[in-house]
């Protein structure tokens, strides 16, 4: 899997990716980094690569052929490689996202900055407009980093067993259910008696009515194309109920 990123700030992404899981994944070969300068395509000696905006405006914005002529690099022979341009205004990423990434074998990013981009540039390479949220970051090289971390945690072999990802948070269309380590006891708060009782059926069930509960808590909009077994549900009102009981005798 190889991620090329078009970018102003080569070690900005760097520094965020040579460690932890997704450095040990590039010194194994299993992804490759590779980082265009955009300005080894400047349009002049002075290594210009962007200018004030048609109609006006405040800042500056990049320009057309320094960055097609950076994709073109990145793209080689191939006639198409996905392309993600990292904007405020594309949709939103999310776990499935990041899983798609994972089934490709090159992804190009290109990291704005200034105010943006000239938009026939983005029409040209016909690139994806995706954003990390509805907030403003200086450069896409961040945003950049974010994705392809949770991208290459999804690529075989990374994680030293499948199970680690498998189980995480959205991987099944829920958050992931509360953790506890020892002691048992901490502070007079207890963890879940079943959690120490080594029965397995039990525990998973606890587990999963443990995330559900989460979801329904944090984001429910998660539950809404996510069927819950009518028990589940039953279960988990009888506990909520029985919390009710304990809090207001």
């Amino acid at each position: 899997m190889r991620f090329s990123v078009l970018t102003l700030f080569p070690q900005q992404l760097l520094g965020a990716l040579n460690h932890s899981i997704s450095g040990r994944a590039l010194d194994q070969g299993l992804i490759e980094l590779e980082t265009i300068q955009i300005r080894d395509y400047a349009v002049n000696d002075y290594g210009q690569v962007d200018d004030a905006p048609y109609g006006g405006g405040r800042g500056m914005v990049m320009m057309c052929e320094p960055l097609y002529q950076a994709w073109l690099a990145a793209r080689g022979e191939q006639d198409h490689v996905r392309t993600i341009v990292l904007s405020p205004a594309g949709r939103v990423f999310d776990q499935a996202m990041a899983r798609s990434f994972a089934e490709e074998e090159q992804i190009i990013f290109v990291c704005g900055h200034y105010e943006g981009m000239d938009q026939r540039v983005i029409e040209e390479i016909q690139a994806e407009e995706v954003s990390l949220g509805d907030f403003i970051l200086t450069g896409g090289e961040l945003a950049a980093a974010v994705m392809i971390d949770a991208a290459c945690r999804l690529i075989p072999g990374v994680l030293p067993h499948q199970e680690a990802w498998e189980l995480e948070s959205f991987s099944d269309g829920l958050l992931e259910w509360p953790q506890y380590t020892r002691p048992s006891l901490w502070r007079d708060r207890e963890v879940p008696a079943v959690l120490l009782s080594g029965h397995e059926a039990k525990i998973k069930l606890e587990r999963h009515l443990m995330q559900v509960w989460e979801t329904l808590k944090k984001k429910p909009w998660l539950l809404k194309d996510r069927p819950i077994e009518p028990s589940v549900w039953k279960l988990l009102a009888q506990r909520i109920q029985d919390q009710r009981d304990v809090e207001d005798p």
